[in-house]
């Protein structure tokens, strides 16, 4: 087995599907394991589970929760974050005004 542990951002809240509740946008580390495959002329591994980490409230810090997440979950969510924050910053950039070039 081995673990390898990454940091995703998310710019606006999101909900993942199997949970309660929206979580706030921010920093979030994901924890991925994969066990060896045995029997191949080569090392390969595989991904046997995925977890994001919650933070719990400022009252317990250093607390977290481990949410397994599926792999597609966490693309989709991660997806439709990035199109929202596109959106929204193609909406602002629509309203600012123009510049003058004279």
């Amino acid at each position: 087995m081995r673990s390898a542990r990454s940091t995703v951002t998310f710019s606006n809240a999101f909900a993942l599907r199997e949970y309660a509740g929206q979580l706030p946008a921010g920093d979030y580390e994901i924890i991925v394991e994969e066990e060896l495959l045995e029997g191949f002329s080569f090392e390969t591994w595989l991904r046997t589970a995925t977890y994001l980490m919650v933070g719990h409230s400022d009252s317990q810090p250093g607390l977290a929760e481990m949410r397994a997440v599926s792999d597609r979950e966490l693309v989709a969510v991660l997806s439709r974050d990035g199109a929202m924050t596109q959106t929204r910053q193609n909406s602002e950039a629509a309203l600012s005004p123009l510049e003058d070039r004279t």
